[in-house]
């Protein structure tokens, strides 16, 4: 993840939740233009009502965030609270102000004031300019940090966005959501930041719904610390438009991740809604849809109900007096028409089949104007009504303002988790001193949370005595991928980040390059198929890998080799894969990629034989991508590799998944 220049993070367990992280800083020791926008609940929690009335503003230097306690609808004592700690945590950072603060979990408690003031030194302590302790830090139901950066030229200069969020309940904005803190070392005044942030929310946050409740404490930070040096942005033009786009972008990514992590969700649901008679219809249409619970249900099932969603199109139309005629209306799930002026659902197993994927696509075209909008949301699964009808009942608020949870087996399924855990345990044991060979790609490499999911999963697969060696890069072949894409799927930067995120999550690990000591020695380039210059492994020298092993490193290889003559030669990542497993004697293979594993007309194959996968290569059954990691499954098997798993890459922690459970999530290949 790119970080702004001269921001700093961090995130310490202050003891308001029984063991998690909970406090957060982001800090600039530069003074920023800050802006935010905040829930328009009536209910606002304390730290909304500080902010409303510092914002938007110049000399902001940091936002505290806490977890586990909203300090909301606790009267004047909570905005009391709120101006002491934020005065002491100015104090603490050697300044006379300019900090705001946000907070999130449950209603109603008194914030821990002492709690919070006691963690301040340790916070202050642990700031470095990584941002993933903060992202920790700040999640309450979320199952994962959420993260997003971007880079944009602007004012001559390479202007850097990062930030992180938290969110999976209580989303249903009308103006912002959840709480997401954005810094950029662009230079720009506040009433300009301001702008842009309220522009970025239509779009983003303000078009995203999860379970048709609004938070007592949504708010969306933006800090601007003017350290790119770019020419200053005051007023509206091609830098600002640059800017905003930008900005746009990047609260896209975050407001997605947010729908596809709801409480309980299982997928993600995108509603685009076309040819509607004005902006407000469509993003109305489209946030009714994805906020049904008709059709998040149905979604949950795979149930392509295309009734639930023109009858959500008759009820607003019908309700706000519109006019439009949903039985003129064009629906398509997954690509796939299911109405279009009369029912024509023609393939509907092939279509439950699609609707299994991690994210599922509804376009509606009301044929009836010109204006269009999207909004997200996720399915309704069982978890959620145990999630919420839990939140409460299992947490016990302490006189100070922390907070218990009376999370024992008893108040869940003893047999559903107890299966679980022996059937993870047991693998674990299994696994044990075994090497796994990992290959990623574009799909995960280039979104920060699924990097940080990843690479997480590297360290605990560690911890657990496995001996992971990661392969980073793609195959030739790929829908809209140009030379730029390839570049940075191989490049040193790539091999960095990941070797700093496994770092970050308790694992050691080196970035090799298949040049650096001949690792990969290779013939060509030879001439791809779609026209990118590829060479051939010829020989893995594994002395270089055996060492790094054996000190306990985690090695992370861009896929370049050595030509007799010394230069550089691009490798197709999956071969590379292939052959490094074969070569360590790997027992296990494992391609994440963007499907669900091996698919024929879009259903997964959950277990494939070698004879299998060779009768369907070369007949149109597989896309390109499969293409490539079915022959490097063929080759690594052939070779000795015990097993080869073909797993989704968007799905966070699917290789956890795979690998200790025992039906999996993706697809097994075996011999025979």
């Amino acid at each position: 993840m790119n970080v702004a220049k001269g921001f700093l993070f961090a995130g310490v367990h202050a003891g308001i939740k029984p063991q998690r992280k909970d406090l957060a800083l982001v800090f600039s020791p530069t003074p920023c233009s800050a802006a935010a926008c905040q829930t328009v609940n009536k209910a606002k929690a304390a730290p909304v009502i500080d902010a409303e009335r510092r914002l938007p503003a110049a000399g902001i230097h940091a936002v505290l965030i806490n977890s586990g306690n909203a300090n909301a609808l606790t009267g004047p004592a909570g905005v009391e609270d709120v101006a002491a700690v934020t005065a002491a945590t100015a104090k603490q950072l050697g300044l006379e102000g300019g900090v705001l603060m946000a907070s999130t979990g449950v209603i109603g408690v008194k914030l821990p004031r002492e709690k919070i003031l006691a963690a301040l030194p340790k916070l202050s302590q642990s700031l470095a300019a990584a941002p993933e302790t903060a992202a920790e830090a700040i999640i309450t139901t979320d199952t994962r940090m959420k993260l997003a950066s971007r880079t944009v030229r602007t004012g001559g200069k390479t202007v850097t966005l990062s930030a992180i969020a938290k969110g999976s309940g209580m989303i249903a904005p009308q103006m912002a959501t959840v709480i997401a803190v954005i810094v950029t070392d662009a230079a720009i005044t506040p009433p300009m930041l301001h702008q842009a942030l309220q522009g970025a929310m239509s779009n983003s946050f303000n078009a995203l719904t999860v379970d048709g409740d609004m938070s007592t404490n949504d708010a969306v930070f933006a800090l601007a610390n003017g350290l790119a040096k770019n020419a200053p942005i005051t007023d509206p033009g091609p830098d600002y438009a640059a800017f905003c786009k930008a900005l746009d972008s990047l609260c896209v990514e975050l407001a997605r991740e947010v729908a596809a992590d709801g409480e309980g969700a299982t997928k993600l649901l995108e509603v685009e809604v076309k040819h509607a008679p004005s902006d407000a219809i469509a993003r109305d249409v489209a946030k009714s849809i994805a906020g049904s619970p008709l059709v998040k249900a149905a979604i949950f099932g795979c149930d392509p109900n295309w009734g639930r969603v023109l009858a959500t199109v008759g009820a607003r139309a019908g309700s706000q007096g519109w006019a439009l005629e949903p039985g003129q209306a064009k629906v398509t799930i997954q690509d796939l028409t299911v109405f279009d002026k009369k029912p024509v659902l023609t393939e509907p197993e092939r279509l439950r089949a699609r609707m299994r994927e991690p994210q599922v696509h509804v376009d509606v075209d009301l044929r009836a104007g010109k204006s269009s909008a999207t909004s997200w949301g996720c399915d309704l699964s069982y978890d959620y009504v145990k999630i919420n009808a839990d939140y409460t009942s299992l947490i016990r608020p302490a006189a100070d303002g922390s907070v218990e949870k009376d999370d024992r087996l008893t108040n869940y399924s003893p047999k559903f988790k107890v299966t679980l855990i022996t059937q993870a345990l047991g693998y674990i044991s299994r696994f044990s001193s075994k090497r796994c060979v990992l290959k990623v790609g574009r799909q995960m490499l280039a979104k920060d949370s699924l990097m940080q999911a990843f690479c997480e999963d590297v360290a605990l697969l560690k911890s657990v005595g496995m001996v992971p060696i990661v392969v980073h890069g793609e195959a030739p072949g790929n829908e809209a991928q140009d030379a730029k894409l390839r570049e940075l799927l191989v490049n040193a930067s790539t091999n960095a980040g990941l070797v700093s995120l496994i770092h970050r999550n308790g694992a050691t690990a080196v970035g090799i390059s298949g040049h650096d000591g001949a690792l990969l020695k290779a013939r060509g380039p030879s001439p791809a198929a779609d026209g990118f210059q590829l060479g051939t492994i010829t020989e893995v020298k594994t002395e270089l890998l055996e060492m790094f092993l054996a000190k306990g490193y985690v090695p992370v290889i861009a896929p370049v080799g050595m030509a007799q003559d010394g230069s550089q030669v691009p490798l197709d990542g999956d071969a590379v894969a292939a052959e490094v497993a074969a070569a360590l004697g790997a027992n296990k293979l494992v391609y994440l990629t963007g499907r669900a594993g091996v698919t024929e007309k879009d259903e997964l194959l959950r277990q494939v034989s070698t004879s299998q996968l060779e009768a369907k290569l070369g007949t149109g059954t597989f896309t390109a991508n499969i293409e490539g990691k079915s022959r490097g499954a063929l080759t690594a098997l052939q070779k000795g590799v015990e097993a080869v798993h073909v797993i989704d890459a968007r799905v966070p922690h699917s290789l956890i998944a795979e690998l200790f459970t025992e039906d999996g999530v993706g697809t097994l290949v075996t011999r025979g």
